[in-house]
Formats: C-alpha cells, structure tokens, sequence
C-alpha cells in the first residue's frame, strides 16, 4: 500500500500564518496557468465541434491533456520540493506534447479548418516558453528524497 504521509510530521496542527486565499490567488494569476485555462477552453471548443466518433476517439483523451496541465502547475506551484516539482513539470510537457500531436492527427483527419488547429498550437506553443522561464525558477537545493531516486544526485 503507498502512503504518501510517511515523512509528515505528527505533530504539525497547521501553519496560523498561511494563507491559502492568497497562494490560491498567487497560482491562478501566473501567467502559465493562465495560458493552461486558455488552452483548456480551446480544447474544449474543439473537442464540441468533433463529430460524435472522433469525440469519443480523441475528446476524451484531449480534455485529459489539457486540465492536467493546469492541474500539475497548480501542484507543483503550491510545494518548494524541487523532486516534486520537476515531477509534475515533467506531466505538464508530456500532456502538452500529447495535446499539440492530436491537432496534427486532427488535421490528417480533415476535421477542421487548419486556423481552428493552429489557434491551439499557438496556445501550447506560448505554453511551453512560459514554462521554460517557469522550471528555470526551480530551486535544485529544496530537494528531498523520496526514495525513488529521480532528479537526485
């Protein structure tokens, strides 16, 4: 059985000094998780303008995509564990990778206007600098071992 809560400390009744309001606010205001929304909107448009077949096909799976960039952000936004952080930033690009390829499939399939794929592409593209100048702000000496030794030294 896995229990993420080894390692908590027993004793800790909550921090009086944190404010979740206004980490909330921080996480959803940044830029990236900004663009994630946005991203999640258009996916949403395309995946509703699918015909029935493709949308049970590829909706799914697109929608997927997309909220869990904005999802793993929000994750990663709310630890200082560097592990951890790199973890969720490494799903965020697989899930936008994934993302981008379904608008190339989607455009093989001839099932939209190219400017309708393109308008996405463009989002994922923006997506991706922003989170290049974001992992760029990770500190590698909040790092603790999680036992798996992934991004330790």
């Amino acid at each position: 059985m896995w229990d993420d809560f080894d390692d908590e400390d027993p004793d800790f009744d909550g921090d009086e000094d944190f404010d979740f309001q206004k980490q909330q606010d921080r996480i959803y205001q940044h830029p990236l998780m900004k663009k994630a929304k946005e991203i999640v909107g258009l996916t949403r448009a395309l995946v509703g303008s699918l015909d029935e077949a493709r949308k049970e096909l590829y909706g799914s799976i697109m929608m997927e995509d997309a909220m869990v960039m904005s999802a793993k952000f929000a994750g990663a936004e709310s630890i200082p564990d560097y592990v951890i952080k790199m973890e969720k930033a490494t799903l965020m690009k697989i899930h936008a990778k994934s993302l981008n390829s379904m608008t190339y499939q989607l455009a093989m399939e001839e099932t939209h206007a190219e400017e309708h794929l393109e308008l996405l592409r463009t989002a994922i593209e923006e997506y991706r600098k922003l989170f290049i100048e974001w992992i760029k702000g990770f500190d590698p000496n909040q790092k603790f071992d999680d036992g798996w030794g992934i991004f330790t030294d």
